[in-house]
């Protein structure tokens, strides 16, 4: 078994990080101004029963999301030599995708993404977390790249290290490959206590993927938010506390911030796209030029 010694840089981490990460976990997503109680919101149990195919999702992503698969996604899409489109066109493509792993909604992506933007609009937020809003799935391009959706949606989780019992139906992750591995399996596995989540790979999506492709546009607290929005089981459960350093705290708290928009947003009417369209236009102009690559 791997031997993890900790230097003391990494213990003095260890204490920047404990003394914020209890205030930061106590922290809510915001005001659920939605009709819809906040207790439904990511009920998976419900879910077991009424909606079966989100279950079946979990069970494939969870076998299949090995460190080796991250490793070849990651270097397969990283090229960004896959297509060149705006962000609006990107957006439209999307309106054909269903989310299977959200148990929360069955809208298009393009009806999601306008109603999280506008919550986040409604509350005064700076403009670019309006647009972060907007464009946070578009990374789900991955589908219609050819990939399967349990490598595009879902909940992200650290691989190479011992997978947490919070993560969303971690019964499944028994059949992973990795389980079991005398390195993965263990706490730190490949890392080094504290060592920051730039150097730690997630589960592949559409979260790492976009991060990708908006990397030389976006404010660096824009680009947390897209690359660890789907991380429940750390921002949302305190999870994998012993992996942050203190920039992944402060960067934290913006997730916390934006994941009201994702997710009490959900229950909204579905928004006028025809209507906002020429706002969103001219906000996509501010950042992104006409074409980038994908």
């Amino acid at each position: 078994m791997r031997v993890i010694t900790t230097t003391p840089h990494q213990l003095s981490e260890a204490v920047k990080v404990a003394e914020a990460w209890e205030g930061y976990i106590k922290t809510k997503y915001g005001t659920n101004k939605s009709d819809k109680e906040t207790a439904a919101f990511r009920d998976y149990e419900a879910a077991d029963e009424e909606q079966p195919l989100v279950a079946a999702f979990y069970k494939e992503n969870h076998e299949k999301q090995t460190l080796e698969h991250v490793l070849q996604k990651k270097a397969l899409y990283g090229q960004l030599n896959h297509a060149e489109m705006g962000i609006w066109e990107a957006l439209e493509l999307l309106n054909t995708l269903v989310d299977e792993s959200d148990p929360d909604t069955q809208m298009s992506q393009i009806v999601h993404s306008l109603q999280s933007a506008e919550a986040a609009r409604k509350d005064g937020q700076p403009r670019w977390m309006i647009l972060t809003a907007l464009i946070h799935d578009l990374g789900k391009y991955l589908f219609f790249l050819g990939e399967p959706q349990w490598t595009v949606v879902g909940d992200t989780f650290p691989v190479g290290c011992q997978f947490s019992k919070k993560i969303v139906y971690s019964k499944y992750l028994k059949a992973n490959a990795d389980y079991n591995d005398p390195v993965y399996s263990t706490k730190y596995g490949i890392y080094s206590p504290h060592c920051g989540l730039d150097q730690v790979h997630l589960s592949y999506g559409h979260d790492e993927y976009f991060y990708q492709v908006c990397k030389a546009y976006l404010p660096p607290q824009a680009l947390y938010i897209i690359r660890h929005h789907s991380f429940y089981s750390c921002h949302t459960d305190g999870e994998y506390a012993w992996l942050l350093n203190a920039h992944d705290i402060e960067m934290m708290r913006w997730v916390k911030i934006f994941n009201q928009y994702d997710l009490y947003s959900k229950a909204e009417d579905e928004p006028n796209i025809i209507s906002l369209k020429p706002y969103y236009k001219e906000l996509i102009e501010e950042f992104f030029p006409d074409k980038i690559k994908w």
